[in-house]
Order: structure tokens, then sequence, then C-alpha cells
């Protein structure tokens, strides 16, 4: 049975991702629940608090997926070894799942449709939209490839046009779902744009004895 913290945290999710987090107020919250404020506040102290605990959720959730796919759940800079042990199947089948992720997953799409929102009008959530869903990913999969490419597993490319170029897909589709509401064609588009991208730049034992 879901608490009625839980309760509050998702409807203040979704009111967030409907309506932007600047317009909706405690009170359009404990409206929608069927409460009073002061009932709201002896489970949060105020909007801010139950934003934080969003965003503390998605990271966590974020970090546990990551261990699930055997994918670094930390900063390069923090564990490199997790980095250099990474290997290309498992980045494949991740990047698969996180399409799926974050247009399936109630919490998840919530949460990108709240930073989609207000990353033109708040300073705070375009930064968090840029770590979350652009710029960020972006980066885990330069420190991903540079590992490869070191290895060899990868052609010597500059590993941050490899991170663009191969992130570009997902965040594409992920748009295009958000249109039509379905996603199945749109991960066989994304598994086969992972596929080809591993054929066109995966380093082959030929050309290591070269």
């Amino acid at each position: 049975m879901v608490d009625t913290r839980e309760k509050i945290l998702m409807t203040a999710l979704q009111l967030f991702a409907k309506d932007g987090y600047e317009a909706v107020s405690v009170r359009t919250i404990a409206v929608e629940l069927d409460m009073t404020k002061g009932a709201l506040y002896r489970h949060y102290k105020n909007k801010r608090d139950i934003f934080d605990c969003i965003v503390e959720r998605m990271i966590q959730i974020d970090a546990q997926r990551a261990r699930e796919y055997h994918m670094p759940d930390e900063a390069y800079d923090t564990k490199p070894d997790v980095y250099e042990n990474t290997t290309l199947q498992s980045i494949q089948k991740y990047t698969v799942e996180q399409f799926r992720f974050w247009t399936e997953d109630e919490f998840a799409s919530y949460f990108r449709k709240m930073l989609t929102l207000e990353q033109y009008r708040n300073k705070e959530m375009a930064e968090l939209y840029s770590q979350c869903i652009v710029e960020g990913p972006v980066a885990y999969m330069e420190d991903l490839f540079r590992e490869l490419i070191q290895k060899e597993v990868l052609k010597e490319e500059n590993p941050r046009q490899l991170a663009v170029e191969y992130f570009a897909p997902l965040f594409l589709l992920i748009s295009m779902y958000d249109k039509s509401g379905e996603g199945e064609d749109y991960a066989t588009i994304l598994s086969n744009h992972v596929k080809h991208f591993t054929e066109n730049y995966v380093k082959d034992s030929g050309e290591e004895q070269e």
C-alpha cells in the first residue's frame, strides 16, 4: 500500500510535469490529494522540500539502474576503474534500456517532462535538464569511449565526437516518442543505431595487427 508521503511526492511530480514547477502551489497539490495544506505539511516542509526529495529519488534510481547494467554509477574522477572495466556490450544494452526507462517508467518520464518544461524559466531546472538529459549523458559516454579507445576496443577517434554521435539518436527518439506515445518501433530503431555504430567504430583484430 502506498503511504501518504509517497502519494504526495508522486502527485506533485505529475502536476509539475503537466503545469510546471513554478505554476504549482502547495495548495494545488493538497487539493489534488483531497487533503488540507496542514496535513501535507506534516509530511513535507514546503514545495521545495518535495522537489528536493524528487531529485534525490531520481539520483538514487539512476545509480541503482547503472549498477544493475554493470555501468558506472559515479563520475569518472570518483571511480575511474569502473569506467576502465565497462564493456561495450554493457553500454549497448544500457542505451536501449535507457530509452525505455525515460519513456515508460512513470517517475522518470514525469521527471524528464518537468525539467523539459521548466528549463526555459528556471536556471536551476535548466542546469538539471542539462546534467540529467543532455550534457551529462554525453560527458558520461565520452569518458566511457575514451577508455574503450585506450583499450583498443574502438578505433582512434575523438571521444567527444563519438559520444555526441552515439547519444543524439537516443535524445531524438525520446522526443519522437513523446509526440506519438508508442515506443517499440523507436526502441528498435535505437537498437539498430547502436549496432551500426559498433560496426563502424569497433576495432577488429585485423587492424590491430597492421
